[in-house]
């Protein structure tokens, strides 16, 4: 079992571990639940640099049961053991964790506006694109953006750096106006006459991407 990857991208929300059940101690916060009817108990720990720590005791001597460490330990006990651990932390990482994905600044701001105006939170759609999500509108479910993450070249910027972008609905009579490749792309992964992307690298300023948020939710209502 992975932990690492199963909590990548992921930060604590401490309301809510302590409403999970989480106790609060210094640097970590701790929780144990029963397992396998209570002859286990799994023992976890979310510190507060991020790491989390997950152990399994051996109820009848309350020593720690040192097979669910070894990777190449197999069979159907441990593997049973396994099973209920990862699901229990599988819970836990979306019950009390949130996806932290987009890291630059522009990004950060187009999440917080999209659900301070609109009431929007990003949806990660694709498994196996972790890095990419979509805003929707709540009343017809249609998309109005889509953040990703991909190399510059992909949009037609030099080099192979990974950069954080935004796809928005616009109106096909502009965007030959609007796309220059400089400020503004052809959409990425979108139907080109009615989608357009920005990089979010401070390029094209803030409030000016807001405006085309709002632009981008309203004619999601209209299509």
């Amino acid at each position: 079992m992975d932990i690492e990857k199963l909590f990548a991208n992921r930060e604590a929300d401490e309301e809510k571990l302590l409403a999970f059940g989480f106790v609060e101690n210094d640097d970590r916060y701790t929780y144990s639940a029963e397992i396998l009817k209570g002859q286990f108990e799994t023992q976890i720990s979310v510190l507060k640099n991020g790491k989390i720590i997950a152990d399994v005791v051996d109820a009848s001597n309350n020593e720690i049961y040192v097979p669910f460490k070894i990777a190449g330990a197999s069979g159907p006990f441990v593997g049973a053991v396994r099973a209920e651990c990862e699901e229990l932390l599988t819970t836990i990482a979306r019950q009390c964790f949130y996806l932290d994905v987009f890291k630059s600044s522009q990004a950060r701001e187009i999440i917080r506006y999209a659900k301070d105006r609109y009431g929007s939170d990003l949806e990660f759609l694709w498994p196996k694109s972790p890095r990419n999500a979509i805003l929707r509108r709540g009343d017809n479910a249609k998309w109005y953006a889509a953040l990703l993450t991909l190399p510059r070249h992909k949009i037609g910027l030099a080099g192979d750096e990974m950069v954080e972008i935004i796809d928005l609905r616009i109106d096909p009579l502009i965007i030959d106006a609007t796309v220059d490749g400089k400020k503004y792309f052809p959409g990425y992964h979108m139907n080109k006459r009615n989608w357009f992307t920005i990089c979010l690298d401070g390029s094209v300023p803030a409030s000016e991407i807001f405006g085309w948020i709002d632009a981008s939710y309203g004619l999601a209502r209209k299509s």
